[in-house]
């Protein structure tokens, strides 16, 4: 297959949708993909770069963080995705997949109609209702602007681009409930749910990073991932409190950073609020690498998601992770995270509540040889479901079907006349 495909992602990308599945698992079957991209930052340079059969084109960007420079770099990024025409007539796509853009779509959707391609579309967040979340709770920069920006999104999203959408990739069995409610036939959508490269996960591999900070008597609590507000983690940190009051030598590590100062500062608050000073360590951002050894060297991972409409749809990644690693997790209701754990048996999901949360942390601290064996449960599940590749199988089974049914109705209208 030919693909076109015009992401938000920026370049080199770094998610696994994008960097995985699109520029190494297809690209290994042979299906020849064109990408329109743009860099991450201003010292990466715009122009085209060879990947396998097809080019990668990367766009400028503008890196400042004024309106103007900002609304700049939009019109860059809108410049680059234009190409998309002159492509076309060179390339002849049998796919043109978008993900996660609303403005660049639109002319995407109509080259898809001129040249008889396939429009796919992805969305892998609710950007829509995120912006009128930030206006409603006041969180927004600019609030009337996102107020304007999640209503054009909704309207472009539910009523242009997904009805005319040969197929529509989602985040999550979740999110994919939740568009369903806007009229979009379940039968259309796919979710492809966050996976791993287990290539990239050194689950026996030799260690090649020490860890000095985690001692071999302390019960090690590991969290993975970002610490911004959103995700109300002083809740982790209360909850940590109950478990020290049982485990005195328990000690909860914050692999992570916040996309603020504020939001690092705000969880050093609490912890120093709840006396926590001796039992939490914030290792701020770490390479992916020792990241792991943190994982492979905690008693229990936790993976703690707010309960909201917006969080609810995602897919966490991290639960993923730690369960590639063979360790022991404990989540709170979240349809993903339930769905997962129950499935897998590696873990314990119980209520956001933080009496709930610590006892099934203390759960498996006093029952550890039990909770690693079961562990290897959710390595197994990962190993079968969800890997880069599972999820490649996926988009690749959907883009034949999506293939195959215009040919399907070509027929039929030919045998009509015939008759």
């Amino acid at each position: 297959m030919k693909i076109l495909l015009i992401t938000s992602d920026k370049y080199p990308p770094h998610r696994p949708a994008a960097k995985v599945i699109f520029g190494r698992e297809l690209v290994n079957r042979g299906h020849e993909i064109d990408w329109l991209i743009q860099a991450e930052s201003e010292q990466i340079s715009a122009g085209n770069r060879p990947l396998g059969r097809g080019i990668v084109c990367v766009g400028p960007t503008d890196d400042g963080q004024s309106r103007v420079r900002r609304l700049r770099k939009h019109w860059k990024d809108l410049r680059n995705d234009l190409r998309m025409f002159g492509l076309a007539r060179r390339r002849h796509y049998d796919i043109i997949q978008v993900k996660d853009k609303y403005l660049s779509a639109l002319p995407a959707l109509l080259l898809a109609r001129l040249t008889g391609a396939a429009f796919c579309y992805w969305l892998a967040y609710p950007h829509g209702e995120a912006s009128l979340n930030h206006f409603q709770s006041g969180t927004a920069r600019y609030r009337w602007l996102y107020w304007l920006r999640g209503h054009a999104f909704r309207l472009l999203l539910y009523r242009v681009l997904l009805p005319n959408a040969s197929h529509v990739f989602v985040q999550s069995e979740q999110m994919k409930r939740d568009i369903a409610q806007h009229g979009i036939s379940m039968t259309t959508m796919t979710a492809i749910p966050g996976s791993l490269d287990l290539a990239d996960v050194p689950y026996e591999q030799p260690r090649e990073v020490e860890l000095s900070e985690i001692q071999p008597e302390e019960h090690a609590i590991v969290y993975l991932g970002t610490l911004d507000r959103a995700r109300r983690l002083e809740f982790l940190l209360r909850v940590h409190s109950e478990v020290v009051s049982r485990f005195p030598r328990a000690k909860l590590y914050l692999v992570g950073a916040g996309h603020t100062e504020e939001d690092n500062q705000s969880l050093l608050r609490e912890s120093q609020r709840l006396s926590l000073e001796d039992h939490v360590v914030f290792t701020g951002h770490l390479p992916m690498a020792k990241a792991w050894e943190y994982i492979r060297r905690a008693n229990v991972c936790v993976s703690p998601y707010y309960p909201s409409f917006i969080l609810n749809s995602t897919s966490p990644t991290k639960l993923i992770e730690y369960m590639a690693m063979a360790r022991p997790v404990v989540g709170n209701d979240h349809p993903e995270q339930s769905l997962v754990l129950h499935k897998s048996g590696a873990g314990i999901c119980v209520s956001w509540c933080e009496a709930e949360f610590a006892a099934a942390i203390c759960r498996i601290l006093c029952n550890s040889v039990e909770w690693t064996a079961r562990a290897y449960e959710g390595r197994r599940y990962v190993e079968t479901e969800r890997t880069n590749a599972v999820m490649a199988d996926l988009v690749e089974q959907c883009y034949e079907r999506s293939l195959v049914v215009p040919e399907q109705s070509e027929n039929r209208s030919l045998d009509s006349a015939g008759r």
